[in-house]
């Protein structure tokens, strides 16, 4: 991933925010959306296109658009610092590949105890039945 090059390839948008505030929310844009489209970026090799658009599937547009939007501070520079921050984490996350899990064995005390523990089990229901008088 070329950081630069998908940086540059970000657009953002200024919306009024919603809520509380008073006067002075109804003449601020200070809120950032940011939009980056996956399939039409550069900055990304076909193999993290495809994995982004696998794993943000649930958070992209039709078209495969991954929005996303703050509103945390009253300035719009720290509100578009952050989305970038957030932005450059969902991606970091998304293209991480988890490890491949070894399958252990189990060891031969901890088989032992459990068969151990299965006759006790066993002893003790047997023990419930009544007596064979035949």
């Amino acid at each position: 991933m070329n950081k630069q090059q998908v940086h540059s390839e970000l657009a953002f948008k200024a919306v009024r925010s919603s809520g509380a505030g008073g006067q002075h929310v109804n003449k601020v844009s200070s809120k950032v959306e940011l939009t980056f489209n996956i399939p039409s970026s550069e900055g990304l090799s076909d193999a993290e296109k495809e994995r982004l658009l696998l794993k943000l599937s649930s958070r992209l547009t039709n078209d495969g658009t991954l929005l996303l939007q703050c509103d945390e501070a009253r300035s719009q520079h720290k509100n578009k610092e952050l989305v970038v921050k957030r932005f450059f984490e969902v991606l970091k996350k998304a293209l991480e590949v988890p490890k491949k899990r070894k399958p252990t064995q189990p060891t031969k005390s901890s088989i032992e105890k459990r068969l151990q523990s299965k006759k006790k089990a066993a002893e003790k229901k047997s023990k419930r039945k009544p007596p064979d008088l035949g």
